[in-house]
């Protein structure tokens, strides 16, 4: 009986160790790593971050990392996609839970405190998704063109969501709306250490005025 408890465990996914199977190592590891690399990527910056550093911090031997990752690159873009997708979900909870009967604009400019939110609540996360957003490798390039598209068609569905007008050039709009505040939070960084109150004041206050001029001219050709 033993044997057999043991080769169907084999089939579902290996002998499991402190009661997770092979698979859930894995993602344990994976989430580890991407831990560590937030945190050494934020602090020191990609190109001065190697792999053996991020698998120290993380507790993972190196034969461990090449299990999970191809390489330095590909932690880089999982961490993207990994904020990309708390992101998501936070803005999507927040118009779900908008008040049909809003104001308009004042509900785009709540949105829009909430996407500074999700970046800033941990500085971190700012730090790796804009300060180390840009050039770090071409392939990270791309992924960064790939997820300011996908920002733009967000605030696109937000609009329409809103019965906000956006004009013919509204897809243009979009994207130089947060291109615009992208870097509003990428001039922000450079002297802020910690996300003080203070600044964090005065960085939600730019990127609200920001949002009123461009959502002014929503609607003309």
């Amino acid at each position: 009986m033993v044997g057999a408890v043991g080769d169907d465990e084999g089939a579902r996914g290996g002998r499991r160790i402190r009661g997770l199977d092979a698979g859930e190592r894995r993602a344990r590891r994976r989430g580890d790593l991407l831990d560590a690399a937030l945190e050494l990527f934020s602090a020191q910056g990609y190109q001065d971050t190697s792999i053996e550093q991020i698998c120290k911090h993380a507790y993972v031997g190196t034969k461990s990392f090449y299990e999970v990752f191809t390489g330095k690159e590909a932690v880089y873009l999982a961490l993207l996609d990994r904020i990309v997708m708390d992101v998501t979900g936070r803005l999507t909870s927040a118009l779900d839970a908008l008040d049909d009967d809003q104001d308009e604009r004042e509900a785009a400019r709540a949105l829009v405190r909430h996407f500074a939110d999700a970046f800033v609540d941990d500085v971190r996360v700012a730090r790796v998704t804009f300060g180390e957003g840009r050039a770090v490798t071409p392939l990270a390039e791309a992924h960064r063109r790939t997820n300011r598209r996908w920002a733009a068609s967000f605030v696109e569905t937000v609009w329409q969501r809103l019965g906000i007008v956006a004009g013919p050039h509204g897809h243009a709009v979009a994207m130089g709306l947060i291109g615009g505040l992208f870097d509003i939070i990428a001039d922000w960084l450079v002297g802020t250490g910690t996300a003080q109150p203070a600044d964090r004041g005065s960085l939600q206050d730019g990127l609200d005025r920001f949002y009123t001029v461009v959502s002014s001219g929503l609607g003309e050709s």
